[in-house]
């Protein structure tokens, strides 16, 4: 890629000074390179004499500005991973080229696997944690279990999401980011239906103490399609394509992925009819989501949600908040628009289902490839991208939460009015599972999405459908219970 790319832009010559580790290092050169969304920063270092200058490289997925810390801070760490090597008496200096842009989510995971079958990968990746399921088992990580404990920044993450790091009980990443899937609604839109100010601002009470679940929810977005409140099909939206979201669907319906003692996954087909009878019901009987909703266009859908003036509720991340200020609504008051205008709490509950709300988290990791020469560097350079101050700044910037106990006491992250606020839907969270069948499993379970809103199946029949094809692509790896 980088023989590829052309120089846009040659950024500053400053120095880093490293007061938290005592020391200085010598000048440091950054080159940024820009060709369409693709950006390329090259952290160089002198060596001291007798030395080995450390070629490193990091590949991240970023929508930018408000995510480019997932590269940038790997940047900003390279001075104090060298200072650290300095102080040791270690001859060794790490160099960093940090590739980041906004792939889409399989392009980018199937350019890591390509690059690692043709010996090409990068030393460090980011990326979702349930690809651990895939690339561990494939021998393309580096299982750093036995390594965590020599970088004691590491005992600042979060007990939990460590959990999203393991599979068969070893630990092959590092949290990056943290983050929750809220129910977003307008404001706007409920006052044109006639809603009271203290019921609006007592909705998200409601939905904690599941009060108002996900079937008052469509009610409510049914009354606001035939009263003309919203267009047809703009009551509800999810997500335009596959991903992690689907999931807590499912979980909400009461079905379950893992069980104890199996190594596959588990279909529970009750549950997964549930799924398909809400999302049928939706698209075909209410008319509150459109029918053709999974056409995979995120700019359309981020922009025409961002001002909550179209569509009334909203399935999204907690990162959005971010995007929608950054990027749509400068010109009519930022994020204070959103204050006023928009509301967040979890998933409802599935009254058909557990009756409880809901949320997933889905934790981003720096992983480190198995080709690295050196990952011991690379982990040092990751463990000095794991610090409050790093993650603070980036989580703020990007609506992400953060992955470390510090930040609770931290003053920056606890006056960022909308990450304390949305700190509490982690008490719901759920994960994806780290299993190599977690691909096809996902893929199938959508396509039963995708058939049952555009109309082509019958929820029924769409179970059906699924259960057949994961029979024949998962074999005995996946248990069917009714």
């Amino acid at each position: 890629m980088k023989k590829a790319l052309s120089l846009v832009s040659l950024l500053v010559i400053f120095s880093m000074v490293l007061a938290a580790c005592g020391a200085t290092e010598p000048e440091t050169i950054i080159q940024t390179v820009e060709v369409e969304k693709t950006v390329v920063q090259t952290v160089e270092v002198e060596a001291p004499s007798g030395g080995e200058i450390v070629h490193l490289v990091a590949r991240c997925k970023a929508s930018p500005p408000y995510e480019n810390g997932r590269c940038d801070n790997l940047v900003k760490a390279v001075g104090a991973a060298n200072a650290v090597l300095a102080e040791k008496g270690d001859p060794r200096r790490i160099e960093l080229e940090a590739i980041q842009d906004d792939a889409d989510w399989g392009d980018y995971k199937t350019e890591f696997e390509l690059a690692s079958q043709a010996g090409e990968a990068p030393d460090i990746i980011c990326s979702g944690h349930e690809h651990i399921g895939d690339w561990a088992t494939a021998g393309y990580l580096v299982d750093i279990t036995d390594m965590i404990g020599d970088y004691p920044e590491f005992s600042d993450v979060i007990d939990s999401l460590w959990e999203s790091t393991k599979l068969n009980g070893r630990i092959w990443g590092v949290p990056q980011d943290a983050e929750a899937r809220p129910m977003y609604y307008s404001k706007i839109l409920l006052k044109k239906l006639g809603w009271s100010d203290d019921e609006i601002e007592n909705l998200d009470d409601r939905v904690y103490a599941a009060e108002f679940t996900w079937q008052d929810m469509f009610d409510v977005a049914q009354e606001a399609v035939e009263k003309g409140v919203v267009q047809e099909g703009d009551g509800w939206w999810h997500r335009p394509s596959n991903g992690p979201d689907f999931l807590y669907y499912y979980y909400a319906a009461g079905g379950q992925v893992q069980e104890d003692g199996f190594d596959g996954l588990v279909f529970d087909t009750e549950a997964w009819r549930k799924v398909y009878d809400l999302l049928y019901d939706a698209a075909q009987v209410r008319k509150i989501i459109r029918p053709n909703k999974l056409d995979g266009d995120w700019d359309f859908h981020k922009e025409y949600t961002a001002k909550f003036d179209k569509v009334l509720f909203v399935f999204e991340g907690t990162w959005r908040w971010a995007s929608w200020h950054t990027n749509y609504l400068q010109d009519v008051g930022g994020e204070e628009y959103l204050w006023k205008n928009v509301g967040f709490a979890p998933i409802p509950a599935n009254k058909e289902g557990t009756g409880k709300p809901i949320t997933l988290t889905h934790p981003l990791l720096y992983m480190i490839s198995s080709q690295s020469k050196y990952p011991d560097l690379a982990l040092l350079l990751i463990s000095k991208a794991t610090v409050k101050e790093l993650n603070t700044d980036y989580a703020v910037a990007s609506g992400h939460l953060g992955i470390l106990k510090s930040q609770a006491d931290y003053p920056p992250y606890k006056n960022a009015k909308f990450l304390s606020a949305t700190l509490p839907l982690l008490e719901y969270t759920t994960f994806l599972p780290n299993s190599p069948y977690w691909s096809a499993y996902s893929e199938a379970y959508y396509q039963g999405i995708q058939a049952v809103e555009s109309g082509d199946l019958m929820p029924d029949e769409a179970v059906e459908f699924v259960k057949e094809r994961l029979q024949n692509e998962l074999g005995d790896n996946v248990k069917f219970v009714p």
